[in-house]
């Protein structure tokens, strides 16, 4: 059985073609605004982004293992710019100090910077342009550095810590348009006062965690549309009914709407009111929904299919968890865990950006996996995301040969 002789190799290795992709002097430009390498003499902003995009693409478990990882390659680390690589306790000092927002805005930049090219698979289904996810994701921590969420451990145990990652996503581009990193504890709904960039005409869907409704009825002025799910709690008067049917047992679908007027509290604590339409839907399970919307123009059946698209940040969320390191950290401080998390949300969307490129068929788990096997390999990205295989001629029938003379005289 002959091998394929081509084997795609290029002069750089993979980690480097991935490095390539992102816009330098934007980087460059955000760390004269930062003023991030003011007073470093080695280790610079550049550098650090690249040891830990190495760890995080490598899934290294620690920053010693990051190092020593690095150590190794010290002929190769010239491709990325760098001399040597950083001791542990260098990589660890730059973690604690400098600060986190630098790569913040760098992500942030790369959303404005790939929004052309990953804008491009529009849900045909949907009748909104500019149509968002928003939802909140938990990362539990070793210790209570950030505080976390629960009740605290039986036995005097200590409750471990947490952060939340809160993010709005584009459903036609699936990839992050605005995220956020708190503190485990701090409600959700507190973030919806962040999204004032939202324009006129846009929907945004969101889980009934968000029973922000104050902020739902300024929505409602300014044009801004929604879909999310009505609390059990919520107090509401029903205006008019304006469709209602009886379903039979494996029947599935709307069944029944309302318009409504929900009451909440107006930044006066005066009770207020505002219209909204109630629609109550059964899927497939059997599973009953009440879906409230501001918006009277779709049909009762896509204020349903709005609110499942929901689940593409669930996939999202379940993508950077499986697929990255968010089960060990690389510091200890707070400043340290937020710098990782920005960092792997850029890992996240360059792997994205590869799939795109390559118009790979892969699933994005795959993709993830071939690049940290082949991190160093010199071998064509594009060929690894699409193909990954080892190529192998027809093998030929032989006629079958007689004994050697070992098993002869075995006889």
């Amino acid at each position: 059985m002959g091998k394929d002789s081509t084997k795609n190799l290029v002069g750089q290795p993979i980690f480097k073609q991935i490095v390539k992709i992102l816009p330098r002097e934007k980087f460059d430009l955000l760390v004269a605004q930062q003023k991030s390498d003011r007073y470093y003499k080695t280790f610079f902003s550049w550098e650090q982004l690249i040891t830990l995009l190495f760890g995080i693409f490598s899934r290294c478990d620690s920053m010693g293992e990051v190092c020593d990882g690095m150590r190794a390659l010290e002929g190769k680390l010239n491709y990325f710019g760098m001399d040597a690589s950083p001791a542990k306790s260098t990589a660890g000092d730059a973690l604690r100090d400098r600060n986190n927002e630098l790569f913040k805005l760098y992500y942030f930049a790369l959303i404005a910077h790939f929004s052309p090219l990953l804008s491009v698979s529009r849900k045909k289904d949907v009748s909104f342009e500019q149509f968002y996810v928003f939802d909140s994701t938990t990362v539990r921590l070793f210790s209570d550095i950030m505080k976390g969420v629960g009740r605290n451990p039986k036995d005097e145990g200590k409750k471990k810590g947490g952060l939340k990652v809160h993010m709005l996503t584009g459903v036609h581009a699936d990839t992050a348009v605005y995220a956020t990193i708190s503190e485990a504890k701090m409600h959700d709904r507190k973030f919806l006062d962040k999204l004032d960039f939202l324009q006129k005409g846009s929907m945004i869907v969101f889980d009934r965690a968000y029973n922000y409704y104050r902020r739902f009825a300024r929505w409602t002025q300014e044009g801004i549309n929604f879909v999310c799910r009505l609390k059990s709690g919520a107090k509401y008067d029903v205006q008019e009914v304006l469709f209602e049917k009886k379903q039979g047992k494996d029947e599935f679908g709307v069944y029944k709407v309302e318009h409504i007027h929900l009451q909440y509290k107006g930044d006066n604590r005066k009770i207020e009111r505002f219209c909204l339409r109630l629609v109550y839907y059964k899927d497939e399970k059997g599973r009953k929904y009440r879906f409230i919307t501001n918006n009277w123009e779709i049909t009762d059946e896509e204020v349903a299919l709005t609110y499942k698209y929901r689940w593409t940040i669930e996939l999202m969320f379940k993508k950077l968890k499986q697929n990255f390191q968010l089960h060990f950290f690389y510091s200890d401080t707070e400043n340290g865990i937020k710098t990782q998390v920005w960092c792997t949300l850029i890992a996240h969307l360059l792997l994205t950006v590869v799939k795109q490129l390559s118009n790979s068929e892969k699933a994005f788990s795959t993709i993830a996996a071939l690049v940290r096997i082949h991190l160093i390999a010199h071998l064509d990205l594009t060929w690894v995301v699409t193909e990954g295989r080892r190529a192998y001629v027809k093998r030929h029938k032989v006629k079958s040969r007689g004994p050697t003379a070992i098993q002869l005289s075995i006889f």
